[in-house]
């Protein structure tokens, strides 16, 4: 798949800080954005109307859609429906926005045993993701998009074993305002989790590139608080 004009069907599950400004930022550049949330699609009124975004039920929000944002805690992925990207285009691109915080989401085995947390997240979906946005300050996404070739224009790291779906994530990201460094497969994907060098970082792709290079497997206390 390819960004081929201006009216992708964007399905955004969440609408908590980060789903809300992709809301807006992937709205303000033209995309045909349903977003959903666990409260119902009347909860969404406002933020519909300032964007121009369809509120939606999570099954409207991806029935289609070439790209669904997951940016949910991870606590609430085994209860989103079953079947979930059933609906969504054959190529959609899944982005996964999501950390694990045992103190928020209670103790996931698998991921205390050094599985990634996006990749636990495709076991939970049943599809490959591309983690993005995780270790990115929500307001950043409205206040730090730059043109391309600006020298302070922001970059953000992308893990995943789909390249095609990286490669859409990657003009997505260019759309809004924002370079791309690719962090490698989901298997790497460690390298931007919480408490890594790279997790909060506003830089450019160079001191991005070197953060992931940076990173320790080790979890951290400040990953566990």
């Amino acid at each position: 798949m390819s960004l081929e004009g201006p009216d992708m069907k964007i399905g955004i599950i969440g609408a908590g800080n980060i789903g809300s400004n992709l809301t807006r930022r992937f709205a303000a550049v033209g995309h045909d954005v349903h977003v959903a949330n666990s409260r119902g699609p009347q909860t969404l009124t406002a933020l519909a109307e300032e964007t121009g975004a369809t509120p939606a039920t999570i099954e409207d929000a991806v029935r289609d859609a070439q790209v669904v944002v997951v940016t949910v805690p991870l606590k609430a992925v085994p209860k989103l429906p079953d079947g979930l990207l059933d609906t969504a285009a054959p190529d959609v691109a899944v982005i996964d926005t999501g950390n694990y915080y045992p103190q928020r989401d209670g103790k996931i085995a698998e991921i205390e045993d050094g599985l990634t947390e996006s990749r636990w997240t495709e076991r939970q979906i049943g599809h490959q993701v591309v983690k993005a946005f995780n270790g990115t300050y929500a307001q950043h996404i409205l206040d730090k998009p730059r043109p391309s070739g600006d020298p302070s224009r922001v970059a953000l790291p992308i893990a995943g074993d789909d390249t095609a779906a990286k490669q859409v994530v990657t003009a997505l990201l260019d759309e809004i305002g924002f370079d791309t460094v690719d962090a490698g497969g989901q298997d790497d994907s460690w390298h931007q989790q919480p408490g890594t060098p790279v997790y909060g970082l506003s830089s450019d792709a160079i001191a991005v590139r070197k953060a992931l290079d940076a990173a320790s497997p080790e979890r951290t206390a400040e990953w566990r608080a």
